[in-house]
């Protein structure tokens, strides 16, 4: 199952009177990956969390699959819309990493042996199947991270928001979470993700939307916002690292992932410099 999300002139105030969004509107179509970026404050996770009821709009309207969140609980919400937090330990809370991982399809209706077998799929998927017994806090911030990507996993959800899902990863975990959002993406369902890894996002993201100031300063495909290097600054955004290292060698090509990269130095002119024997 796939669902839309739709955010309608949004605006949201925190009770101290900051304005975190100032009238955003956004479509995620179905099915649709989307990445969005920009510096601490611009109000990125303020955005997101209004996908399953954290907060509620101080105006304006949130749709998620054409309903209002407004008329919604937060435990309505949480069977269509997945939520990884930044933090891992703003989310689990269970004595073991398989009781956690087991709680969100419990709470839908699950049987039990279904959740368990949801549980240990989970598991396998971000590689953690041996520490199903494990308390959760006998592993490391990014292994955390991952039980609380396998909890979501378990719920099947529509919509899966990720928050920073690269943060604190190495190159095993980044691998690991990349062929999750492939994954995820492969079933036609819609992922979200919010990200300061520009690489991860310029692989694996087809849309991104650029936000500074609580406003959304540039959106659509991948390549055409990365091109937009004025907005990108302006969002205090840099963009990956292939593109950086492509325009200081001059070329016209503008390479989003190693392949491309790879395929571009075939093709484009090189100055190889004095040779020194």
């Amino acid at each position: 199952m796939s669902i839309a999300i739709e955010f309608v002139d949004l605006h949201f105030r925190y009770p101290g009177g900051v304005e975190a969004v100032r009238g955003v509107s956004l479509t995620v179509s179905a099915g649709e990956r989307v990445a969005i970026v920009g510096e601490n404050g611009a109000g990125k996770t303020t955005l997101v969390r209004h996908l399953n009821g954290i907060l509620r709009p101080t105006s304006g309207t949130v749709l998620v699959g054409g309903a209002s969140t407004r008329d919604r609980s937060i435990a309505q919400l949480a069977a269509q819309v997945g939520y990884i937090f930044q933090n891992p330990d703003e989310q689990l809370f269970a004595s073991t990493i398989g009781a956690d991982v087991e709680f969100g399809p419990r709470n839908l209706g699950c049987t039990p042996s279904e959740a368990a077998a949801r549980a240990a799929s989970a598991l396998a998927t971000v590689q953690l199947q041996d520490q199903a017994g494990l308390h959760p806090h006998h592993l490391s911030p990014s292994e955390r991270k991952r039980v609380a990507l396998a909890g979501v996993l378990a719920m099947q959800t529509p919509v899966v928001v990720l928050d920073e899902p690269t943060t604190g990863q190495d190159a095993r975990g980044v691998e690991i979470v990349a062929g999750v959002v492939d994954s995820i993406a492969a079933q036609g369902r819609t992922v979200v993700a919010i990200t300061h890894d520009m690489d991860f996002c310029a692989e694996h993201f087809d849309r991104v939307v650029v936000m500074a100031d609580g406003l959304v300063q540039a959106d659509g495909d991948t390549r055409a916002v990365f091109d937009q290097v004025g907005t990108l600054e302006r969002a205090a955004v840099e963009p990956p690292q292939l593109l950086r290292l492509a325009a200081h060698l001059g070329w016209h090509a503008r390479p989003l992932t190693p392949a491309e990269f790879v395929d571009a130095s075939t093709r484009e002119p090189r100055d190889l410099g004095t040779r020194v024997d």
